[in-house]
């Protein structure tokens, strides 16, 4: 068993966890989250000494590596976090050097879609694969590649920024593009468009399930879309129908220039696969080249709710080899 730790840095919370891993399989064995701190040093402080105390607990000796998993962008390389929108005070901020150098063993730094990448292929649904993309189909739309065997991040890690595609003219917002991938398909798109259709059926005297009132507008989110959707609502089913051929669209891109044999989606596809899928794979099969088709499964993810913790985990081993 190799032992490893991981850290995972969001914009409003973070989480330090012990894993162990033996062949394609992987445990974890403690973990702390806290709210993030009002500064990039007092948030890695605070890091560095829950991992410490976690240690003493498990009675452990040090990991053999440690991995943090960070939304981009930042420098992998250089291990830099250059300002996240969710982190907008981490401009160039080093967060390896400080925590090789207070535990003396590699540490390696991912965006948290390469790092949830790496995860499934070490770990779920990606398990056995060459070439693998999986999306993150949460708050936003990112992806971490897995090409020929090995992560593919890009020249500067800007690899996997499909939520900036442009799938039509208008529409919600994503990635700062209207009708992007992201704006279509993620939490805060799915949302966005809801408000914009329920505050038209609204104004015409027909008030969708999830949205009675123009006072409710705000409060409407992605998965109150869905709960209404899976419920019978029309204009909820409608949105989710729209959500569904662009997702198919975006994967359409995806498969057409990567050629993956798998596909694996997160968040939301999961929890909504009976409304996406069937209508995401029919949008597929129109637009998609019909061979790369024929050798990519589109799935969802293996590793569910666990998979921030290890993600993490995964980078502490991809730092090893």
């Amino acid at each position: 068993m190799t032992m490893l730790a991981g850290i995972d840095i969001g914009g409003t919370k973070c989480a330090v966890c012990l894993g162990e891993a033996a062949g394609d399989q992987v445990q974890v064995i403690a973990r702390y989250a806290f709210p993030t701190r009002s500064t990039p040093e007092a948030t890695l402080a605070k890091l560095m000494a829950s991992l410490a105390d976690m240690l003493s607990q498990q009675s452990a000796s040090l990991p053999a590596a440690i991995g943090i998993s960070c939304g981009g962008p930042l420098d992998s390389r250089a291990g830099l976090v250059l300002s996240p929108p969710n982190l907008p005070k981490w401009d160039r901020f080093d967060v390896v050097s400080p925590v090789r150098e207070r535990f003396h063993v590699p540490v390696a730094l991912q965006n948290d879609a390469n790092a949830c990448a790496l995860a499934e292929w070490r770990w779920g649904a990606g398990r056995g694969c060459r070439n693998m993309v999986f999306l993150t189909f949460g708050t936003g739309m990112g992806a971490g590649l897995i090409l020929d065997g090995r992560l593919y991040s890009g020249t500067n890690d800007m690899a996997g920024e499909v939520g900036h595609i442009r799938l039509e003219p208008t529409g919600p917002v994503g990635y700062g593009k209207a009708g992007s991938f992201e704006g279509f398909c993620s939490g805060g798109g799915i949302a966005q468009l809801a408000r914009t259709l329920a505050a038209e059926h609204l104004a015409a005297g027909q008030p969708p399930a999830f949205c009675l009132t123009a006072r409710d507008l705000p409060a409407v989110t992605a998965a109150s879309v869905g709960a209404a959707a899976q419920a019978g609502d029309p204009l909820a089913l409608e949105i989710f129908n729209i959500v569904g051929r662009q997702l198919g669209r975006g994967l359409a891109i995806i498969i057409d220039v990567l050629n993956p044999e798998r596909v694996i989606i997160g968040s939301i596809y999961g929890r909504q696969r009976s409304l996406l899928e069937p209508i995401a794979l029919a949008t597929l099969r129109e637009e998609a080249l019909p061979l790369s088709l024929s050798v990519c499964s589109i799935i969802p993810a293996g590793l569910s709710e666990s998979v921030g913790d290890l993600a993490s985990l995964s980078v502490a081993l991809e730092a090893l080899r």
